[in-house]
């Protein structure tokens, strides 16, 4: 059993970090004096490679608690598990991919109606799109796979557990309160750049960075709970395919 844990947070690691390793295809903001400072002792590629390196130690604590904690709470990694021997009933594939691809449709149809916030504030809207612009691969593999293991496979699963340990059980609102603290903490994760970016953001910007982040950090985490964790990968990679279409098509 202990090897079979092992074998699915190794799965997870390298799933992690290959949306790590996708961040190296799209430029990071810095805050110039870091950045000059930086650019004084290492080449653009070096520094690149440096920034890498908190992520993936914040991506194996979050891998090494989500393993330990998530069949205590009865959450799951379904496909993987499988994978690993695991998990010895039958997966229901159709259902994980039928509620990841149309949630997440659903939320990235959401989130891109949310992003029409850019019109009360356009010019702060187009200043933080200029400096922060994620390359495709960034989004996919990043978003829709490492934030999932950082933020609903590492953080949701301890908050649950947390949540299981103090109420002595495990109801719906045990997990509720997981997803929704999870979602809240996703968003707030956010600010820091946006405050890098802009000095004093306005309210229409902080308001749509605060919900629609959190919007789909419910429905990710949600997923997560129902169907598993490949169900949240698919769901936050396809809201990510929704919202590139409504970006080419209607801004």
């Amino acid at each position: 059993m202990k090897k079979k844990k092992f074998y699915l947070a190794l799965c997870l690691f390298f799933l992690g970090l290959l949306g790590i390793l996708s961040v190296l295809t799209m430029d990071i903001p810095l805050p110039e004096e870091i950045q000059s400072t930086l650019e004084n002792q290492f080449t653009p590629s070096q520094i690149k490679l440096l920034l890498l390196i908190n992520p993936i130690i914040i991506l194996v604590v979050a891998v090494t608690v989500g393993t330990l904690l998530c069949q205590k709470v009865n959450l799951s990694v379904p496909l993987i598990e499988k994978f690993v021997g695991l998990r010895d009933g039958p997966v229901m594939v159709r259902e994980i991919l039928y509620h990841g691809i149309i949630w997440g449709l659903i939320t990235g149809i959401l989130l891109s109606i949310a992003s029409l916030f850019r019109f009360l504030s356009p010019e702060e809207f187009e200043l933080l799109s200029a400096s922060l612009q994620p390359t495709l691969a960034a989004r996919f593999l990043y978003g829709g796979i490492t934030e999932e293991i950082l933020m609903r496979f590492g953080l949701m699963t301890l908050l649950v557990w947390l949540a299981a340990m103090i109420s002595k059980s495990t109801r719906p609102p045990v997990y509720w309160t997981g997803i929704v603290l999870a979602a809240i903490i996703f968003a707030l994760g956010h600010f820091p750049v946006v405050f890098q970016i802009i000095e004093t953001p306005g309210p229409h910007l902080i308001s749509y960075v605060l919900i629609g982040n959190s919007m789909g950090g419910l429905v990710f985490g949600w997923l997560y709970w129902k169907k598993g964790l490949e169900s949240a990968f698919l769901a936050h990679i396809f809201a990510h395919v929704a919202m590139v279409v409504f970006e080419k098509v209607l801004l």
